[in-house]
């Protein structure tokens, strides 16, 4: 394999838990070199989300400090903000999630450190965006699927709003920023003009759930909490087996229900043709499946499902995860030497792959050799360091 195709991008990861320093670590996990700026003394605060590790640091740090170096400058200092724009000068990318006004604040905004660089990209996420009237609301993952309506929609119909099992707005928001810098950096380097990327943590939820606002608009129905159900397909839920495990058994299609309704062996379900027919019948036909799907063991009803060509799949643990063949031969998990296993770079490519190339620094671990890549040398640094600017 050759390099990654960001290899040669430098990326100044000016952000905290989680969507920006995610977005960060995927560009690096595909070539890009991420030096990652800490609150000297404290660093990230998900450095100490539990459960720990023997040295008193998150276990999840891991994954989540992985293929970047750590560098501690003091943002309130007042030679914080020229370190920033030093390193800036430096660098293809700035990913931030600040408030507007604390970016402003800091002297760091987009003007500031683009008079350091003329064609900096920076990506701001920002729990509203940097624009309207809640720009400087404060904000995290839960807060935005509320507004964007995620939490609204999830649940039982019966019973209150509920978060998902993971913030959701932070996985999605990152990943939706690694895609904003590459269209950034596209755009940079056609028109050799600097980009800013302004992504609101709410917006790629509210992109991403495409039926909620264009239902709305067509029925004047906000679409409510339907449990593990569909509300444009039918059967699709979750199913439980008679050794107690649990079944996802989507039927998105009509090839998939044709299919379906051989291995149930029920040629009367076959008079509900359309989807339109089989949502009109949820429950008749739901209850069939569920009957269905209690009789049997779930690895046995797995060979029968796959053989038929159905989609379906189990509802697996991190347990579950971890043992999988499937999981294990893909190399979706991989051993770094630091621990139990963790997560791979996502996807395979004929001609490259994502890698895990440094372990999670410790904090600080390369503020010196990075600052002298600046040109400061040891006397300069130590100052600093006794200055309690890094």
């Amino acid at each position: 394999m050759t390099d990654g195709p960001l290899t040669g991008v430098r990326v100044l990861d000016l952000s905290t838990i989680l969507a920006g320093p995610l977005a960060a670590s995927l560009l690096a996990e595909f070539g890009a070199e991420v030096i990652k700026i800490e609150q000297p003394g404290t660093g990230d605060p998900a450095r100490s989300y539990p459960p720990l590790d023997d040295s008193g640091t998150s276990a999840g740090w891991r994954l989540l400090g992985r293929n970047r170096s750590s560098v501690t400058i003091d943002l309130h200092h007042p030679r914080g903000a020229e370190l920033v724009g030093r390193l800036a000068a430096t660098a293809d990318v700035v990913v931030t999630n600040f408030r507007p006004a604390t970016l402003r604040r800091f002297r760091i905004d987009f003007d500031d450190l683009r008079a350091h660089r003329p064609d900096l990209v920076m990506v701001h996420v920002s729990a509203y965006g940097r624009t309207g009237p809640y720009a400087d609301r404060p904000g995290f993952a839960r807060v935005a699927e509320a507004f964007a309506g995620l939490t609204h929609r999830t649940g039982d119909p019966d019973g209150p709003p509920v978060f998902a099992g993971y913030p959701v707005a932070d996985g999605v928001t990152g990943i939706y920023a690694a895609f904003a810098t590459l269209l950034a950096l596209r755009q940079r380097d056609r028109t050799g003009a600097a980009q800013l990327a302004d992504i609101g943590l709410y917006e790629p939820l509210l992109r991403m759930m495409e039926d909620f606002i264009v239902d709305f608009g067509s029925t004047g129905h906000s679409r409510g909490r339907v449990g593990n159900r569909n509300p444009h397909i039918s059967p699709n839920n979750l199913y439980r087996t008679r050794d107690g495990r649990w079944l996802a058994l989507p039927a998105s299609t009509q090839q998939m229900w044709n299919r379906l309704l051989g291995v149930l062996g029920a040629p009367d379900l076959a008079v509900h043709e359309s989807m339109t027919a089989r949502l009109e019948h949820r429950e008749e036909i739901e209850a069939r499946v569920a009957e269905f799907v209690a009789g049997r063991d779930l690895e046995p009803l797995m060979a029968e499902l796959v053989a038929a060509g159905i989609a379906a799949g189990p509802v697996n643990s991190a347990a579950d995860i971890c043992a999988d063949p499937h999981v294990r031969a893909r190399g979706s998990l991989i051993e770094d030497g630091a621990g139990p296993p963790v997560q791979a770079p996502a996807g395979r490519f004929s001609g490259f792959a994502g890698t895990v190339r440094t372990p999670a620094p410790e904090l600080g671990e390369h503020t010196g050799p990075v600052l002298r890549g600046l040109g400061l040398d040891d006397a300069e640094i130590d100052a600093l360091r006794r200055d309690g600017a890094v």
